[in-house]
């Protein structure tokens, strides 16, 4: 890894507000969307850009902001990586959120997570958290070939569990789902059941298949090769380079996804999904000009 000193911490507007205290990512991941080459990266994907400072940038974005809202963090790199382990710095960005009101909705597939779990039980008793675990192969040698470098899917629900256990809302990431890999009926229920025993608000399902482009497809291809022979040949005859690689099985899965959903009172479209995440509570939209 490397440090850099980062002229921002913030982006979006008030609607969508994220940070990223990390670029790059030790996960694994064969099908990680953000090895991309459009992502722009100038140092090598595992080589983890660190933004030393985010904790004061941080600080000083929410000290001038004159109304509360929802941060986002993990949508392009985890903040739980095995670089958090050391340096902390996803804690220290959520002792700042909770010192100044705001709420967090953050995206992960790590137990490093139950780190801070006290935190963001603070944050959710004082305004609002929202945990975001990515699920996407409930079977754990296969989930080991897909996602190598962090735990697998048993390990994550029980984090979804522990963290309904505090009240703490989740939503679960159900993407992306691999033509010919996973996306059979019998990973999307077993993973959709155990969502409903311990009591996830929300999935989160863009179709059922997974994007490639250049960067992150030249990725993939190898991990098929190593995990699965034969396989890159057909992707290849059958989606070409298309950007979008859907499943043949998408309109059967997505109807099961659906009734179990409904069913189980679970948000599945994403825009309610979205809109749950980036809703700050009522009571505490309004800040005194005393705390400015």
């Amino acid at each position: 890894m490397h440090f850099v000193d980062a002229k921002g911490i913030l982006n979006g507007t008030h609607g969508r507000v994220g940070m990223n205290i990390y670029r790059g990512c030790t996960h694994g991941c064969i099908y990680c969307d953000s090895r991309s080459n459009c992502y722009q990266f100038t140092h090598q994907f595992e080589d983890i850009e660190v933004k030393q400072n985010a904790p004061e940038l941080l600080e000083k974005a929410l000290k001038s902001k004159r109304q509360k809202c929802m941060i986002g963090t993990g949508s392009m790199s985890d903040p739980y990586m095995h670089c958090e382990e050391e340096l902390r710095l996803t804690r220290k960005c959520l002792q700042v959120i909770k010192k100044y009101g705001f709420g967090v909705a953050i995206q992960t597939k790590s137990d490093r997570i139950l780190q801070d779990i006290d935190l963001l039980d603070e944050i959710n008793k004082e305004s609002k958290a929202v945990v975001q675990m990515t699920l996407t192969t409930y079977d754990d040698d296969l989930c080991k070939k897909l996602e190598p470098n962090v735990c697998n899917t048993k390990r994550r629900i029980e984090v979804l569990e522990k963290m309904q256990e505090r009240g703490i809302p989740t939503i679960v990431w159900l993407t992306p789902i691999l033509p010919y890999i996973n996306d059979t009926e019998e990973n999307i229920t077993s993973i959709l059941n155990e969502c409903v025993r311990v009591g996830v608000k929300g999935i989160i399902v863009f179709g059922i298949g997974l994007t490639l482009r250049d960067g992150d497809r030249e990725y993939y291809y190898a991990a098929l090769d190593k995990h699965f022979p034969g396989l890159k040949e057909r992707y290849i005859k059958e989606f070409g380079n298309s950007y979008e690689i859907p499943s043949p099985n998408s309109r059967k899965l997505m109807n099961i996804i659906e009734t179990i959903c409904r069913e189980n009172n679970m948000m599945y479209k994403p825009d309610d999904c979205f809109n749950y995440m980036q809703e700050f509570p009522e009571k505490y939209k309004q800040m005194s000009i005393f705390e400015l």
